[in-house]
């Protein structure tokens, strides 16, 4: 049986070269998790431009003073460069929101071609 990242090599997966974006809640307090969505991203940049686009769906539904976290980390230049690096560089970039009672994950990470190989 093959992995889901050796299914991603395959040429007519359209992850052979690209990056994979998820949203997910969880509730601590009880350990449940739960699909938000997910996205295949052809570049860095297309990967993060979703992630971002899901923070700002994410923060609409915040109260304000939660929100204002997110709103800072889609305009951070710093760590829109630092999540770039990692994942052009074949790392995974992940992003907490943290909520009273929830935790919204948003990740990106290569898959196919583009995954780093562990030395």
């Amino acid at each position: 049986m093959l992995t889901m990242d050796e299914l991603h090599l395959r040429q007519e997966s359209p992850l052979a070269a690209g990056y994979w974006c998820e949203v997910i809640a969880y509730t601590p307090h009880d350990g449940r998790a739960f699909w938000l969505g997910s996205h295949p991203a052809t570049t860095p940049r297309l990967a993060l431009r979703w992630l971002h686009e899901r923070g700002y769906h994410v923060a609409d539904q915040l109260d304000p003073h939660a929100a204002l976290p997110v709103h800072h980390w889609v305009t951070d230049q710093r760590e829109h460069e630092r999540a770039l690096s990692h994942l052009a560089q074949g790392a995974m970039y992940a992003h907490t929101i943290f909520d009273d009672t929830t935790r919204y994950v948003l990740t990106a990470r290569p898959t196919g071609t583009t995954l780093r190989q562990a030395p």
